[in-house]
């Protein structure tokens, strides 16, 4: 009898402590644990900044006035001016005639000489002719010179030669031969429009020794 008594009161307890766990159980989950966030802090006003656009102006220097004129004072004159009469001492005669200078001489147009014409001046005899009349310098034979002098000049409107220079030479006196030989030269003058004219020309007086 004693065992049934306590196998019922058992379970009789344990449903008991059963039945308080699942109250707790409930009564806990029903209580709101949690509490309610904060409030926020109240936001303040925050004070708005405008800018604004500074238009910068532009100062504007405007001149200073002009001096002013001077105020014109009234000076006394007494004194009285006389006309002058000029006396120019010159005497002019009408009937005279004036004394101009004379006219300044007409300019050709045509230059001094002319280096290429139409027809060209051409050696009278040819240049073997006159290359007959060298007599070779005994200095520049001895000194064994041989070459050519080239000797530039101007045919002028009769064909006779001026102003005879050396170009080209080879000294030991066979410059000086070729200059004698060329003024000695004849030409039929340059013809330039059908009429004879001055030219520029160039003759070549070769040196050259024979063996004997």
């Amino acid at each position: 009898m004693r065992n049934t008594d306590l196998q019922d009161r058992y379970l009789h307890h344990l449903q008991i402590g059963w039945i308080t766990s699942l109250s707790i159980m409930i009564v806990l989950v029903r209580v709101n644990l949690y509490s309610s966030p904060p409030s926020p802090p109240p936001i303040s006003f925050q004070e708005e900044v405008i800018f604004e656009e500074v238009i910068q102006t532009k100062q504007i220097e405007t001149p200073p006035p002009p001096p002013r004129p001077p105020v014109p004072v009234e000076v006394p004159n007494d004194e009285i001016i006389e006309d002058e009469i000029l006396e120019l001492d010159l005497e002019f005669d009408l009937g005279d005639e004036l004394l101009l200078p004379p006219p300044p001489p007409p300019k050709d147009d045509e230059p001094e000489f002319f280096v290429v014409v139409e027809q060209m001046p051409q050696l009278q005899g040819g240049i073997g002719q006159l290359q007959q009349k060298v007599n070779y310098p005994e200095m520049a034979r001895r000194a064994g010179i041989e070459g050519r002098v080239t000797i530039q000049f101007i045919v002028n409107e009769q064909g006779r030669v001026e102003n005879p220079r050396v170009v080209r030479g080879i000294g030991g006196g066979c410059d000086e031969e070729a200059l004698r030989v060329v003024s000695q030269a004849r030409f039929v003058p340059g013809l330039q429009r059908g009429r004879p004219v001055r030219v520029q020309f160039s003759l070549p007086i070769v040196f050259r020794l024979t063996t004997r």
